[in-house]
């Protein structure tokens, strides 16, 4: 290999590594909570993430982070039983919120949760915005609205993260953000997202870093406005 191809080739592969590197680097899980007292310290910023236990929230979660494996993914729905709690960076975290409407979860635990969270809003005052995950191919549904309910109560931001875009072709997912927006306009402001085609994930890792770095809940005096997909 002779020097020009040699520097051709170091670019390169600079090029992959950056591109590859975690966007949160030292990301960490900190703990679970089964109950509000058991909340990390209520300091700093952070963004909770909610969405349907099937609607793809734990792969949203490692693709917005670029790790893999942040938030654990399974082929089983209703997995995330408790409140987790990810530092992304020094006092700037991501919450992942339990999973909502599984059938197979028991009354007793449903109505835990409901408590849980309700609690969860009601009593941070880091949190500056919440991330809904939803299946794209289907509407809001009852306890997405209740979840946009709850942090639009406490003057929070809500972006909405419409999931397995990549399963729509492009007519249809126009349409679909097109509905979306309608439906939450003032409410709140939604992308198309796809964790396995990448779609949206740019927008919405750019979306996160702005709430995180929020200077009070709600956002601050200039938010960026909706996303827009980059559709391939």
């Amino acid at each position: 290999m002779n020097a020009h191809a040699a520097l051709i080739d170091f670019n390169v592969r600079a090029h992959h590594r950056f591109y590859t590197m975690s966007a949160f680097p030292h990301a960490r899980y900190l703990k679970g909570a089964h109950e509000p007292n058991q909340f990390v310290a209520d300091t700093g910023t952070e963004v909770a993430v909610a969405g349907r236990s099937n609607s793809g929230k734990s792969s949203a979660i490692n693709a917005l982070t670029q790790r893999n494996s942040l938030a654990r993914t399974s082929k089983t729905p209703g997995q995330t039983q408790l409140i987790n709690f990810f530092e992304l960076e020094p006092e700037r975290r991501l919450v992942d919120l339990p999973g909502y409407g599984f059938a197979k979860v028991p009354r007793p635990l449903q109505e835990h949760w409901k408590g849980l969270l309700e609690a969860y809003f009601r009593d941070r005052e880091s949190l500056t915005a919440l991330s809904i995950v939803m299946d794209a191919r289907r509407p809001l549904g009852d306890q997405d609205w209740q979840m946009l309910e709850f942090a639009r109560g406490r003057g929070r931001d809500v972006h909405l993260l419409l999931t397995k875009a990549d399963k729509l072709n492009k007519s249809d997912a126009v349409t679909t953000l097109a509905r979306a927006r309608r439906d939450t306009k003032g409410k709140a402001t939604a992308q198309l997202f796809s964790s396995t085609a990448g779609t949206g994930v740019d927008e919405a890792r750019k979306q996160l870093r702005h709430y995180l770095r929020a200077k009070k809940p709600g956002g601050d005096d200039s938010p960026p406005g909706e996303t827009n997909p980059v559709w391939g």
